[in-house]
């Protein structure tokens, strides 16, 4: 391989950015399989770096610590909710699009990656690592949400209405998926998940259905 100045390129190549996701994303799956069996304590960078066939060094290089394993997977269900809003047609509420296209994942994602991040979701009580790095990623999807609500609104999204109805959607999320973790541990089944998206969709729909009321 040569680089710009076609002067061979030593060293390995670079890593483009879709491939540093998917390695961050099989690692994520790894450790959070490791901290869902004997808890986040009893879990070494080690045993996560061997897990994923990678060098220690390598885990590190791709999180700062030994909690934030769990971000990629958590941000799975982030990402699919997002999708879903970014996709809300105008001609419709946006709890009626929920309730017809809303899933807890995005569709490429294989079914073994919900059962685990509900298994992490349920671990956030006693892990408070594990509930900071949750919470914080709900906290960065509102700039998402606020940004479908400014432009539905027609306001600006720093206004005070838009950025606590987008606070306000990411708190049903959070609540919605903790019942859902919740019910999940006897047994993911599409009834639990069918529940789920109707107690979301009904909760939205109590924010967004009349936005001046």
């Amino acid at each position: 391989m040569t680089g710009e100045d076609g002067t061979p390129r030593r060293g390995r190549p670079p890593v483009s950015d879709r491939q540093r996701q998917r390695q961050r994303l099989a690692i994520s799956r790894h450790a959070v399989r490791l901290f869902a069996a004997q808890g986040v304590a009893a879990t070494t960078g080690e045993q996560i770096a061997r897990a994923a066939g990678i060098s220690e060094r390598t885990l590190w290089r791709h999180f700062r610590t030994k909690d934030s394993c769990a971000e990629p997977l958590l941000t799975t269900m982030v990402d699919a909710f997002q999708a879903a809003v970014r996709a809300w047609p105008a001609e419709i509420a946006l709890a009626e699009h929920l309730r017809a296209t809303y899933t807890p994942m995005l569709g490429s994602a294989p079914a073994t990656d919900l059962d685990a991040v509900l298994q992490v979701v349920r671990m956030t009580g006693q892990e408070p690592a594990l509930r900071a790095t949750y919470l914080m990623l709900r906290e960065r999807a509102e700039t998402t949400l606020a940004e479908v609500l400014a432009d539905r609104l027609g306001e600006p999204v720093d206004s005070l209405g838009v950025q606590v109805r987008a606070a306000a959607l990411s708190a049903v999320l959070r609540v919605a998926t903790d019942r859902l973790a919740g019910a999940a541990g006897a047994g993911l089944t599409h009834a639990v998940l069918d529940e789920h998206r109707e107690q979301l969709a009904d909760a939205i729909g109590r924010i967004t259905d009349q936005p001046d009321g």
